[in-house]
């Protein structure tokens, strides 16, 4: 389907024009009359179909024909990266419109939370925000949104999972009743059922099948201790064939650790986590895209809030635990029909993890031979033995000798 098949204001399909669409994709095909026509929405789609535009090009439409644009739309996000990457992209689309948007989240300073304030109270067409910066805002007082036409929720089982269910809520009772809420979301789990009966009026459904990995991404599993890890990222990256590589990490102290260790190594990367401070982390996403920085290290944060083209390695340091989540990782790169290598690193306690991941993606990965000097190293087993009924004194640790590396 054509954007010119939607009949959009004719500034705002320059816009888009002007930012290299051409056919619709699937999404933005099945929701973008949905939305012109004023019907709230629950659609399930993953990040790389089209979903961002698919709600703001429709939205942005009825924005240029309406009376009152003071705080016209509302977009909930669940990380300030992904509000900004949103902003950003109203911004591109708006280029030949009078459309406004500003982007609200935590972690600047006080300068900054004093100048989103103020934009609000004058009013603008699009607020892009996580939800707890916005409680803060409501609950002052100062924002105001009496005259609120759209509430979005895009991303929101991730919101859920970070545990905004109850912020969202107390957000919506500041709302009018009489609005058009849509709701996006990678995946369709009974609590998203839960909430979307409670905040939306007789929505209509898209579902877009969760999407296979790209053909251009070369997937690949190591079978490997823990203790070996490394020793492979070394390898891996010592002869710069890999020019912009992400590896994702399960934990802010794993992510922490293995930045120290590629330091020592003297193997350029950064590390992405919650404990930076905000210009810090837009300094780091900067550099990465760039090309500045050749290694990035986070958690699946990373994996919905940064799109960035180019990235031709995926490391999965530590298989992720719901498998739609290897999709979302592995998705960063081969992205607009390019190639790109996915690497997952595969512990015996993670075996069954992949398993569910090759269901869902119908696929076996090619197991990889890991190199000879890496299988053959020594490597230590600490386990810990279940205490008898010991009148509850501490758990005993005991240290078993050492076994072959082959972890199958």
């Amino acid at each position: 389907m054509n954007f010119n098949d939607f009949n959009f204001n004719p500034d705002l399909y320059e816009g888009l024009m002007a930012m290299g669409y051409k056919s619709a994709t699937p999404i933005q095909e099945q929701a973008i009359p949905v939305i012109l026509d004023n019907h709230d929405l629950i659609a399930c789609a993953q990040t790389g179909t089209g979903k961002t535009a698919s709600y703001l090009l429709p939205v942005m439409d009825k924005i240029m024909k309406a009376k009152d644009r003071h705080n016209n739309t509302l977009i909930l996000a669940p990380t300030r990266e992904l509000a900004q990457q949103i902003d950003l992209q109203v911004e591109a689309l708006a280029y030949f419109t009078n459309i406004s948007s500003l982007a609200v989240y935590g972690g600047g300073d006080g300068i900054a939370y004093e100048q989103q304030k103020r934009s609000m109270r004058d009013g603008v067409d699009v607020i892009i925000a996580t939800p707890g910066r916005l409680m803060a805002h409501l609950s002052s007082g100062v924002l105001k949104l009496e005259h609120l036409q759209h509430l979005i929720l895009d991303e929101a089982d991730r919101m859920l999972d970070m545990g905004f269910y109850d912020d969202i809520i107390r957000i919506i009772s500041y709302l009018p009743k009489k609005r058009q809420t849509l709701l996006f979301s990678a995946t369709m789990a009974p609590k998203i059922r839960t909430m979307a009966g409670k905040i939306l009026h007789e929505p209509q459904q898209i579902t877009i099948s969760i999407a296979k990995p790209a053909e251009g991404i070369n997937q690949q599993a190591y079978l490997i201790h823990d203790q070996q890890k490394q020793a492979l990222l070394t390898d891996i990256f010592k002869d710069g064939t890999y020019k912009s590589s992400i590896i994702f990490v399960s934990t802010k102290d794993k992510v922490k650790a293995l930045y120290k260790a590629f330091r020592g190594l003297g193997i350029k990367a950064e590390a992405f986590h919650s404990d930076l401070g905000q210009k810090e982390r837009e300094d780091i996403l900067l550099a990465f895209k760039n090309r500045r920085l050749p290694i990035l290290i986070g958690t699946d944060v990373l994996s919905r809030g940064i799109d960035v083209e180019g990235i031709d390695l995926v490391i999965n340091y530590d298989v992720p635990g719901d498998p739609a989540d290897y999709v979302h990782r592995i998705g960063r790169t081969a992205r607009a029909s390019t190639k790109g290598t996915a690497i997952t690193l595969v512990n015996g306690r993670d075996k069954r993890k992949f398993d569910n991941i090759e269901k869902l993606i119908e696929k076996e990965v090619p197991r990889m031979t890991l190199p000879e000097h890496i299988s053959a190293m020594e490597i230590t087993h600490v386990e810990e033995k279940r205490p008898h009924q010991n009148n509850g004194k501490k758990k005993v640790w005991h240290k078993k000798k050492p076994k072959p590396s082959n972890p199958n």
